[in-house]
């Protein structure tokens, strides 16, 4: 397929031109005299958002509702027209761009920060571009659609000296504070086993590759929300979210969940890069003795099981559901309580997105997604619970996810804590993520055997993981999926 000629990250010099201004050329006092440890006089941050719709509309809502009004969208980006027009109008002095180089070039002196909630793939360029402009980030989860792509937004958030902070909202709920206080107490006793699960996936996956080609909606611009992606005819029905269950465009119910799941349990334990991941998936069949694969999407329903070794020298096994997957029924239930809103949700919720199981030798502990409603199992426990409070909760419980970013950047690098920062916490946890959808993607890897056959290496092994150098040292074929390429006329992502 032929490639439009006018996508080169360069235009207008932009590399040039951001290096200039990165330089000094500011009107804005905030970053004027901005640095490390430094507390600007002004008491405003001055937000550019890149994404309007979905997400992205969340994350301006709750940066313009933050009960200090000290947080300002000054710039709003979308290629989506359909999705930029509610922001416009509900932010009419805010400047609106289709393309993110062009604002970075055009309106760098006049925003402090940059808030991204677009398609996985393009996640890295934009973030990194901001932070090499000296910009704060908050960058929705997962923080990028590739392992590679992570472990530079995490360095580059520590050489630039930049705020930053995912959109894994539930790092900041009173949920994280109490379950932190219950396994300080020891209420059951050394943690052996966390299950995580979600009902993701909720657009298609296991599905093949679409054929038509219908003519690209007026208000989009295809070329400009490809970005980094190989360039592909419009696909209907893909914007503005069944991109998610296609590999070259998302993460699918692990990316979409994970950072928020597992969570819980890789900041309470500090778990750290895993030691070895197995993982099985859900194939399709087309008739007797014959399995239809599709490539380019996600398997519907996917189980992985990451082991750890804690610092006391033990290993932990964390496993990972999605699909309709769950664990199986602790005993500790009652026959007739829905099993997925006794562990994951409060008792009273309809449906549910995911939840973790802690299992220990004295006892269990579950919650919701992010750490939310934390309970004893049996549910009996929970009246009796009497812990105190030691750790201070977050001004908001998740609402004051986005407020702490606004502050924090406010107050400077170094100066005050966000729960969700690239360098320590997001960085590696979204690796981790990845790491998972690395295995998926190898589960179903097709290579000629010596009879011309298709054969699946990659089915029912243990992957052994080198965290550090961000490679598979048992199945070599895996670590394609390390590091995707970008499209030509869209650089490449380095520091």
């Amino acid at each position: 397929m032929k490639q439009p000629n006018n996508t080169k990250l360069s235009r207008a010099d932009f590399i040039k031109n951001t290096a200039v201004t990165a330089a000094g050329l500011y009107i804005i006092p905030r970053h004027v005299l901005g640095g490390k440890g430094y507390t600007a006089p002004s008491d405003k941050l001055y937000i550019a958002a890149v994404g309007c719709g979905g997400e992205g509309a969340n994350d301006i809502h709750h940066y313009a509702t933050a009960p200090k009004k000290n947080a300002v969208i000054a710039c709003l980006c979308d290629v989506d027209d359909r999705m930029a027009a509610p922001r416009r109008k509900e932010f009419p002095q805010a400047k609106f761009y289709h393309d993110w180089r062009e604002l970075y070039d055009k309106e760098a002196k006049n925003f402090d920060a940059v808030s991204i909630a677009i398609p996985d793939h393009n996640h890295a360029i934009v973030a990194l571009h901001a932070m090499k402009m000296g910009k704060h980030v908050y960058l929705q989860k997962p923080l990028t659609h590739d392992i590679y792509e992570a472990r530079i937004l995490t360095q580059a958030a520590d050489k630039y000296k930049v705020v930053t902070q995912m959109g894994d909202q539930g790092a900041s709920c009173d949920g994280m504070r109490t379950l932190r206080e219950w396994f300080d107490a020891g209420l059951i006793g050394d943690i052996e086993k966390v299950y995580n699960w979600t009902n993701r996936p909720v657009w298609p996956q296991g599905i093949p590759w679409p054929t038509q080609h219908p003519p690209v909606p007026k208000e989009l611009n295809w070329d400009l929300w490809l970005g980094t992606a190989e360039y592909i005819d419009y696909i209907d029905n893909l914007v503005p979210f069944n991109w998610r269950g296609w590999w070259r465009f998302g993460t699918g119910a692990l990316g979409d969940m994970g950072c928020h799941i597992i969570g819980p349990a890789f900041k309470l334990f500090n778990l750290g890069y895993p030691t070895q991941v197995t993982c099985s998936a859900v194939t399709i069949y087309s008739g007797i003795f014959e399995e239809a694969f599709f490539p380019e999407s996600i398997p519907p329903a996917s189980k992985l099981r990451y082991t750890f070794k804690l610092k006391d020298g033990r290993d932990l096994q964390l496993y990972w559901m999605d699909g309709g997957l769950v664990p199986d029924r602790p005993e500790e239930l009652d026959a007739d309580v829905n099993e997925n809103t006794a562990l994951a949700d409060t008792p009273e919720a309809n449906d549910y997105e995911g939840g973790t199981l802690f299992i220990g030798t004295k006892g269990k502990i579950s919650c919701g997604w992010g750490g939310t409603h934390p309970r004893l199992l049996p549910l009996s426990r929970n009246k009796d619970v009497n812990v105190p409070k030691k750790y201070p909760r977050v001004e908001g419980d998740m609402d004051g996810h986005w407020w702490q970013w606004v502050d924090a950047c406010i107050a400077g690098y170094g100066n005050a804590e966000v729960d969700s920062p690239f360098v320590g916490y997001a960085g590696p946890l979204t690796e981790t993520v990845l790491m998972g959808n690395l295995l998926l993607r190898s589960f179903n890897l097709q290579v000629k055997g010596k009879d011309n056959n298709n054969t699946t290496p990659g089915r029912y092994i243990a992957y052994k993981w080198d965290g550090e150098n961000m490679r598979i040292t048992n199945f070599e074929l895996a670590n394609q999926f390390v590091k995707r390429k970008y499209r030509k006329g869209w650089g490449e992502l380095t520091l």
